[in-house]
């Protein structure tokens, strides 16, 4: 008999423990997806779930059905669903040291190596440009 309150017992207890872990990380999901929503804005730079980086052209934080604009390449948008934005790609902050700033500066001079970046103001201008021409 008491070896049956003992098999209850813990039985409640790992019940009670599954049900917290579980809302516990229901929680953590959704902190997770309101902060991606609040990050994913036209000009952003993402991932998506199939490996592609793009940056993001328009999307809907509200209505997750309708596909979000992303632009692979300088001209090529796709349409992808919502959820397939697996990140937004932040630039990472990098230490840098005098060897890295010669680096640097030999690439500024020879900018036939050093790649153009646009920020996400001549993004949206560029696009806007294209449409316009459209």
């Amino acid at each position: 008999m008491p070896m049956e309150f003992l098999l209850f017992g813990l039985l409640a207890v790992l019940l009670v423990f599954m049900i917290f872990n579980t809302r516990k990380r229901t929680k953590q999901m959704k902190a997770e997806q309101e902060e991606k929503a609040t990050k994913t804005v036209p000009g952003a730079k993402v991932l998506l779930q199939g490996g592609i980086y793009g940056t993001i052209v328009a999307y809907d934080p509200e209505d997750l059905d309708t596909p979000a604009l992303v632009e692979i390449a300088p001209g090529t948008i796709i349409d992808v669903h919502s959820q397939a934005i697996l990140r937004v790609v932040e630039p990472k902050d990098a230490v840098i040291d005098a060897s890295a700033d010669e680096i640097v500066e030999e690439q500024v001079a020879d900018e036939s190596i050093a790649p153009a970046v646009e920020t996400p103001e001549e993004t949206r201008a560029r696009l806007e440009r294209d449409a316009d021409d459209k």
